[in-house]
């Protein structure tokens, strides 16, 4: 018996879902290089536009030299520095937790929370459309694992009937493919009303919502006692690298005995934490950054509607347009790459088949002009696949 990899490959080419990674050859901004050519991106996760701040860079570097390069080993044993000490004091302020724990990726984080709260006998509901991360840490804790149709209070209600033993229930925050908002308020009151716990991943959240930018948890006015699990990333509107978990004092010791992806992993580089520092501050005091890129929304939104494009209800960076064929989708990626604008596009299996879209993503870093510079383009080559 052998495995037959290059049927697998050549099915998945044939039905126009084969994944190339393109080759970045510059740093993250508005403007790339991408194999070779110059690219307008809208396709980057880099919300607030710090991935390749100065202050970023310069913290980093000076991060390096004080501690290294290197974690050197894991947090319960000599990886834990003083610089991981005080993000992670820097964050829970920042969130209104009693604790915070550092992870090294928000798919890490994910597996931590879930493996470490549920297990045989327990039952994790899960958001239809919640991130991969998170499907695959239910699946991995061993609990009863069910999912509800998605933003569905009634369906939630229903599975909530043959939850077993605790119960956590587990939404993203902002739907990392559509950009909608999880109605947190409600899914608070369901978890409250069935004694169960909420965890929120504000992957797409944190950095962009809220008065502060702190997220979706901040923007509805919610407490501790409503989302008892926050999970957040560094690596989109943070500019950095990593993630981490925010809650109580015996939530984040609990992980800290019992996760296992936190406790047999590496520490993240030092300064990498470094920088995040001061990623943090940037995000405290420049509030322009959501500001400006709530205008860009506005505009693209604008733009896009009066092209007749199928929007989804998005009031965040992410704008998907619904193309439904994936081979059309890649006929629209395609087009506007060839007019010099970079614009990925999302296929089945990480969006429902029929839903294929072109994922734009708007970050503080683009300018009205190059924002008009998209709708532009985007209706040239709507036109260009509609007629052949």
């Amino acid at each position: 018996m052998s495995f037959d990899l290059a049927a697998r490959l050549a099915a998945r080419q044939a039905d126009n879902l084969y994944r190339q990674r393109p080759l970045l050859q510059s740093p993250q901004g508005p403007v790339v290089t991408v194999d070779g050519k110059a690219y307008l991106a809208f396709s980057s996760n880099d919300y607030l536009g710090l991935a390749n701040h100065p202050k970023l860079i310069e913290a980093l570097q000076q991060g390096a030299a004080q501690w290294g390069v290197g974690g050197g080993a894991s947090h319960l044993v000599i990886g834990h520095s003083e610089p991981h000490h005080q993000l992670e004091n820097a964050l829970a302020e920042f969130t209104g937790r009693e604790r915070v724990l550092l992870m090294g990726s928000g798919y890490m984080a994910n597996l931590a929370v879930i493996t470490a709260l549920v297990g045989k006998g327990d039952t994790v509901l899960h958001d239809r459309l919640n991130h991969a991360s998170l499907l695959d840490a239910g699946l991995l804790s061993g609990a009863r694992f069910s999912r509800y149709l998605h933003n569905d209070l009634d369906s939630l209600k229903l599975r909530f009937k043959r939850a077993q033993g605790n119960t956590l229930l587990v939404t993203d925050g902002v739907f990392s493919m559509d950009g909608d908002l999880a109605p947190l308020p409600e899914l608070a009151a369901q978890a409250y009303a069935h004694q169960a716990w909420l965890m929120v991943d504000d992957a797409h959240g944190f950095g962009v919502l809220g008065k502060t930018g702190a997220g979706l948890v901040e923007h509805y006015g919610l407490s501790t006692e409503d989302v008892p699990v926050l999970v957040g990333t560094l690596g989109k509107a943070f500019g950095t690298s990593g993630a981490f978990i925010a809650g109580s004092e015996a939530l984040i010791e609990t992980l800290i005995q019992f996760a296992r992806p936190y406790i047999y992993t590496t520490s993240s580089p030092p300064a990498v934490a470094c920088a995040t520092l001061a990623s943090l501050e940037l995000l405290k005091s420049e509030h322009w950054r959501r500001e400006h890129l709530q205008q860009l929304i506005a505009q693209f939104r604008q733009g896009a509607q009066t092209l007749g494009l199928n929007l989804v209800e998005s009031p965040t960076p992410i704008q998907p347009v619904i193309v439904g064929d994936s081979g059309a989708a890649m006929a629209m990626a395609n087009r506007l790459r060839e007019r010099g604008i970079l614009v990925g596009a999302i296929r089945p299996p990480t969006v429902p088949t029929g839903s294929a879209r072109l994922r734009i993503t708007l970050t503080a870093a683009h300018s009205s002009a190059q924002v008009q510079q998209l709708i532009e383009a985007l209706a040239q080559s709507q036109a260009e696949v509609q007629h052949g």
